[in-house]
Formats: structure tokens, sequence, C-alpha cells
């Protein structure tokens, strides 16, 4: 016979925002939850979504890389039992709405890819703080920091109908991770606090990100056959997103004025000639 267990409700759940695991645990899914709305409202995601559904977008980009990464280590998700999780991700979520274009609709790209960057370097961190505390191998603390970090992402690209971005080319997407979570494991065995790990594998995974958005260091593609060469997408670099003059953004958004207006086959008509 099933029994039922005779607790009460708990309405308000078990809300806490300290211990250093909790705190860093908030800050990436705030991060995460921000970076999820920015990218619902991005043109190359955005599927007529409403606001409801750029706030569930950012709960997903929120709370899914903790929930993934209790789940795989049989524990249940912080997400779920500390209410903080999702009001933080709502909150950030709100945010990212409100201030996801500039003036003049343009998406705030350059915005986005900062916080992108916060965002893998935040999760990777707590994932292999999880991975460590749960007694993982390396491997595993490796693997469980990846999975933390690029879960929300992952989900946001799938319901977009876009291939996943840790799939494709781009500025070291997983590495950062794996950056992020090897810097936070050396600090960590060599006896250093706990926010001081967390700072220096933060610093030395954002900065190393933005400097290759800022060079164009990506991740290399396979080897092609002979004769066959690879589609350059003309993805611009970080700078030029920064200062609001990505030509493909513009395209996007159909804000690129017409190169030749009022012209027949690029040349400009002759007023002369119509008169006749």
């Amino acid at each position: 016979m099933v029994q039922l267990a005779d607790e009460s409700v708990n309405w308000f759940g078990d809300w806490s925002l300290s211990g250093s695991f909790t705190t860093i645990d908030l800050i990436a899914a705030a991060t995460g939850a921000l970076n999820g709305a920015l990218l619902a409202r991005r043109p190359s995601h955005y599927r007529n979504y409403t606001i409801v559904g750029v706030l569930l977008m950012a709960v997903l980009g929120g709370i899914s890389g903790s929930v993934t990464r209790d789940l795989l280590v049989n524990e249940v998700p912080a997400a779920l039992m500390n209410p903080a999780y999702i009001v933080f991700s709502l909150v950030a979520g709100i945010v990212g709405y409100l201030i996801a274009f500039k003036p003049g609709q343009l998406f705030r790209e350059g915005l986005f890819e900062l916080v992108t960057s916060a965002s893998l370097a935040w999760f990777a961190i707590v994932g292999a703080q999880k991975g460590i505390r749960v007694g993982l191998p390396m491997i595993g603390v490796l693997l469980l920091a990846v999975v933390a970090s690029t879960a929300g992402r992952y989900l946001i690209d799938l319901t977009s109908g876009v291939p996943p971005k840790l799939f494709v080319r781009g500025e070291w997407y997983v590495g950062t991770a794996l950056l992020a979570a090897v810097v936070w494991v050396i600090c960590d065995a060599a006896g250093l606090n706990v926010w001081v790990c967390a700072g220096i594998a933060f610093v030395v995974a954002y900065t190393t990100r933005v400097v290759a958005m800022y060079r164009g260091w990506e991740e290399p593609l396979p080897k092609e056959p002979p004769g066959v060469h690879q589609r350059d997408d003309g993805r611009p670099r970080l700078g030029p997103k920064l200062k609001g003059k990505s030509e493909q953004e513009l395209r996007a958004l159909g804000l690129l004025p017409e190169e030749h207006p009022d012209t027949d086959e690029g040349k400009p008509r002759n007023d002369r000639n119509d008169r006749r």
C-alpha cells in the first residue's frame, strides 16, 4: 500500500540568498535568465514570442543549468526548492525584455554577447563546485560544468528552431566553460577561498572569451575534402557589435538601406532619356 506523506504544503519554499554556493548559483541564474530573455528577442531566435514567452525563455535560461546539474548528481534541484531562483530569473527576464533594443530598434548584440560570456563562466563554476562536492572524478567534474553552462542555451536554441550553439562554429563557447571549470578546480585544490576561486575562474574565462570575440578566434571546423571550401558566415566581431555597426545585424532587422535605390541594374537613371 502506498502511504501518503503527512507533510503540509510548503507555500513559500526554503528562501535562501546566503552561502557561497547558493549566492554564486543565484548569480549564474540571474545572468542566464538575462541572457535567455535577450536571446528570445534576438532576430535570429525571435519567433513571435509573447511577453510571457520571453519570460519563460528567461526562466529556461536561468534554471535549466542548475536543474540539469542537480538531477545528474541525483539531488532535488535547488531551483525548485528555493523560490529565489525563479524570482531572480523572472526579474532578470523583465530587465532583458526592456533593454533588448537600442533607440532605433537596433538589437543590443554587444550586450548580449557579454552577458553570454558571463553566464557561461558562472554556470561552469557552480557546476565544477557541485562536482567536487559530490566526489566526481575530474572528467565528471568538467562534464558537469559544461552541461550546466550550456543546458539553458541548448533548450532555447531547440525551441527557436536554431542549431544549438555548443555544436556550431563560435568563439570558444564550450571552451570557455571548460576553462572556467579547470581554473576553479586548480584554485580550489590550492586551498584558496571559495570566492577567490570563483573570482579568478570568472575573470580568466570571461576575459578569454571577450578577447576571442574581439579577435575573431573561433573553434576549428573539420578539415574539408580537396576542392571543398567552407562557407564564411560573415559573423561580425565584438567591436562592431558594441559600436552598433554590425551590417549583418542591420540586414537581419531590415534596417539596412537599399544599395541602389531608384536605379536600373545598379546604374542611375538618365532623366533626359526619360523625357524623350
